[in-house]
């Protein structure tokens, strides 16, 4: 089974044993990740986690802590290969019973699968939390040509104008986006805006609160006990 979103999202806009304290920089400081708190009320949520799920969730942490001091280029490739061996692909109405629904990384973990955009959103939180700056990462909605379906990537920008590397779950390859011949962008998004392709200079065209489903990631996180800034 392909990685893939179905055809439908194109059209539209749209951790756990343990105490443990990490600390991210990227131009102030961000708030901590306490695992014993987010187990706790993330087990209050969902039920007691399986031993597979906390193994998953552990495995989470340890990463967050041998990557923290890395190079941005070493925790993308450890990110991305990361998620991809840890989830299995399958479809939201499979795991969700949903035709839509966006996971949390704590959901994704625990459930050990998702669809295309659960792998996006998983990577983006997690290299922000490594301290990668927000203005460089940007969740992509692309159609996937070789399939004709809606697909969901990560991007990472060196520079605003820069040609971006993109994170998929597709492969453990990062390639440039100028090299993904078989991905047509649709448009992209972090929590600082909205981005339509081929827009002057990258310009914002919008804000990223128009989409539904990204809000209530935040929420969801919030409840789980992560510190979300917005």
């Amino acid at each position: 089974m392909f990685r893939l979103c179905t055809l439908q999202r194109f059209i539209r806009f749209r951790l756990i044993s343990g105490a443990l304290l990490l600390v991210l920089t990227v131009n102030s400081l961000r708030a901590a990740w306490d695992f014993a708190t987010i187990q706790q009320k993330s087990d209050a949520l969902y039920g007691p986690a399986r031993a597979d799920a906390q193994q998953r969730i552990t495995a989470w942490q340890q990463l967050l802590i041998t990557r923290r001091n890395a190079d941005e280029q070493t925790q993308l490739r450890a990110v991305n290969l990361f998620f991809n061996t840890q989830l299995h692909y399958a479809e939201d109405s499979e795991v969700w019973h949903s035709v839509d629904y966006w996971a949390t990384p704590v959901e994704s973990l625990r459930k050990g699968e998702g669809d295309c955009e659960d792998y996006a959103i998983a990577k983006y939180f997690t290299l922000r939390q490594l301290g990668v700056p927000e203005e460089k990462l940007r969740i992509t909605y692309v159609k996937a040509l070789s399939y004709n379906r809606a697909h969901m990537v990560l991007t990472w920008y060196a520079a605003p104008d820069a040609i971006p590397l993109v994170l998929d779950s597709l492969t453990n390859t990062i390639s440039p986006a100028t090299q993904r011949t078989d991905l047509l962008p649709v448009y992209s998004f972090n929590n600082r805006g909205l981005w339509l392709p081929g827009t002057q200079n990258n310009k914002r065209v919008g804000d990223s609160k128009r989409l539904s489903r990204w809000q209530q990631v935040f929420t969801k996180m919030r409840e789980e006990g992560f510190p979300m800034d917005k």
